[in-house]
This record gives C-alpha cells, sequence and structure tokens, in this order.
C-alpha cells in the first residue's frame, strides 16, 4: 500500500503525467498522462492539486522513495518550463524523471518503457529533452494510435477524444501505466519492461 508523503523536505523522484489543462482536452489522445494521473490518485489517495513550478503537484512516498508528482499547466509544448525547474530545485537527476506521455507509433492501449530516447515528434517531450539538457530520462508511453488516413492531420489525431473499444482500451492501459510507473520506481528498468513491454 502506498502511503502519502507528507513531510517537508526533498524529493528523490519525479513523475510527470502529460497533458493539455482545460476541460476541452480531457480525453482526448494527447492527454493520457493526465488520465494517468487519474488512476494513480484512485491507486494512492493523492491529490495533485497543490499548484507549483507552473504545474499541479502532490507527494507520495513509494517504497522508501519520497516522489513528487506533476501535470505540467503550461501546455503541453512548454512542459520542459515545469519540469525544469523542479528537477534543479529538488535535485533529482533525469534518470529519476519519469515522463507518461502520448505515443502514436504505438498501437491504442499498447505501453512502452523506456530508459531515454528521442522526442520522436512529441512536442511535450522535445521541451522537456531542452530542459533537462538530455535525452536520457525513463518514460512510460501509451500508444494511442496514428490515423487511418496518411492526409489526416496528426494535430488534430492527438487533439481527438477516445470512441467506443479504443475508450476502454485507454482507460484500462492508463490504469496499466501508473503500475508501470510504480514498478520502475520499485523494481528498476529491467524488472519494468520485462513486465510491461
Amino acid at each position: 500500500m502506498l502511503k502519502l508523503f507528507t513531510k517537508s523536505g526533498g524529493v528523490s523522484w519525479i513523475v510527470v503525467f502529460l497533458g493539455n489543462p482545460g476541460t476541452k482536452f480531457a480525453g482526448t489522445r494527447h492527454n493520457v498522462g493526465f488520465m494517468t494521473a487519474d488512476k494513480c490518485e484512485k491507486a494512492t489517495g493523492a491529490k495533485i492539486i497543490k499548484m507549483r513550478s507552473r504545474a499541479l503537484t502532490d507527494r507520495i512516498r513509494i517504497g522508501d522513495a519520497e516522489v513528487l508528482l506533476m501535470k505540467p499547466q503550461t501546455f503541453m509544448n512548454l512542459s520542459g518550463e515545469a519540469v525544469g525547474p523542479s528537477a534543479k530545485f529538488f535535485k533529482v537527476p533525469p534518470e529519476k524523471v519519469i515522463v507518461v506521455s502520448d505515443d502514436v507509433s504505438l498501437p491504442v492501449g499498447k505501453l512502452r518503457v523506456r530508459t531515454k530516447g528521442s522526442a520522436g515528434g512529441h512536442n511535450g517531450l522535445k521541451s522537456i529533452i531542452a530542459a533537462l539538457g538530455t535525452d536520457a530520462f525513463p518514460r512510460v508511453k501509451v500508444g494511442v494510435g496514428s490515423p487511418a488516413h496518411p492526409e489526416h492531420d496528426m494535430a488534430d489525431w492527438v487533439l481527438g477524444a477516445f470512441r467506443n473499444q479504443d475508450a476502454v482500451d485507454i482507460d484500462a492501459a492508463t490504469a496499466r501505466a501508473w503500475e508501470a510507473v510504480e514498478s520502475y520506481i520499485r523494481f528498476g528498468p529491467e524488472k519494468t519492461m520485462e513486465k510491461f513491454n
């Protein structure tokens, strides 16, 4: 069982849930990070509502680790402006900043855990890479699929909502994505990638 971490002081991990703030973006493909944050709150009793460094935040303990949870409120393309200052303030190295994001190159609901990697055209990841000065930070990517027709505008696609079976699949996938984050902090990358990839 996870306990809420309430003492003041440092944190050893940061978990960043990517999305766009505002009701008009709720339930869209680009907001699977925020959906995973909802699953985290349900699983842990966290309340990611305290504004700090341009993000809604809370702190919990996972095993022996003190963890800062963050939902940047900067809009996706500027996510690094929330993440960079927090990592610097708490002196958390990039390898302990886990980012949860959508991935259009994966089928809907498929997870991929990585220890590092390029932005792959994802502007939120691009912004965080620039802010941290490296792409060597872990991420949990949640597949949102890609448009059936190549001429379909990608921006429209990622800002579109899940429907029907996709909505069911993504609900399950975001719950698993939170489990993958918790596993990464408790057991490390190898065991987590073996289990969730």
